[in-house]
């Protein structure tokens, strides 16, 4: 075997070795709890690190990779897309900062999201270092994603909205013409891709096509942060309450680039 080879062999074994600490990283580290310890968020940056690491030979790899004319018009192509889809998302945030002027904003992008936590959580590229902290907001241009739930010196864990988690609940207001009606987000209906607004006392006058924004009560969720609209109504047993499916703009399977409200400019 050449040294050539070697080397090649090196890197890859070097690469294995790293997703298996990757695995046993998440394995160990993946609980509820509301903050990282010191050595959790040591090794969450130290993970990040090493991501770049092995992205970017490999990314060099893949740019030298001889190809022929089909395949690198079809790489063209797929790559322009996405570089497209990229700069939309940017604008959309660009736009999103000249509108709400009244908070310090810091942007920031998705680094990684578990398979088994998709709709639950995501981890951010900005930390403590950026000026992050637990319960900032989170939001896309199209309206509240979450909060930040755990923070280390370089990324931060988002709660999403969509998280199960039976007590991760936000106060919200659902506009009528007569008056703001208050009410509590608490679920999230993954076959119809909604979340859920439960025990809404029956005689309201609600109707579909209202919009949902946070209350501002509770000290952490600031007011008027859109959330989406009302899809359906289902009344529950005995026609004491019912259940509101609230319909985001926000694709939860698909989120880049998000903004976090750091506080409010004084």
């Amino acid at each position: 075997m050449n040294h050539h080879k070697k080397k090649k062999v090196k890197y890859y074994v070097f690469i294995g070795l790293t997703m298996i600490l990757c695995l046993l990283f998440f394995y160990f580290f993946r609980t509820e709890r509301q903050s990282f310890t010191k050595i959790e968020s040591f090794a969450k940056d130290m993970l990040v690190k090493a991501e770049e690491l092995i992205t970017y030979p490999l990314d060099i790899i893949r740019h030298v990779k001889p190809t022929n004319q089909t395949d690198s018009d079809i790489i063209i192509k797929s790559q322009l897309q996405t570089l497209k889809q990229e700069n939309q998302e940017l604008r959309n945030l660009l736009e999103l900062n000249n509108t709400i002027t009244e908070y310090d904003i810091i942007n920031a992008t998705t680094i990684s999201r578990l398979s088994e936590y998709w709709l639950q959580t995501i981890t951010i590229d900005k930390g403590k270092k950026d000026g992050i902290d637990t319960d900032m907001i989170v939001i896309t241009k199209y309206g509240l994603i979450g909060k930040i739930n755990k923070v280390s010196n370089y990324t931060s864990e988002v709660k999403l909205i969509t998280s199960n988690d039976s007590n991760y609940k936000i106060s919200v207001e659902i506009i009528t013409e007569k008056r703001n009606i208050p009410a509590i987000l608490c679920g999230y209906d993954f076959k119809n891709k909604v979340v859920l607004i439960e025990g809404v006392d029956d005689y309201l006058d609600i109707t579909p096509g209202q919009e949902v924004i946070t209350s501002g009560l509770g000290g952490v969720f600031p007011k008027g942060i859109y959330v989406g609209e009302i899809k359906m109504i289902k009344n529950e047993k005995y026609d004491i309450s019912q259940t509101l499916q609230v319909k985001t703009l926000q694709d939860f399977n698909d989120i880049h680039y998000v903004s976090i409200l750091k506080g409010k400019l004084t």
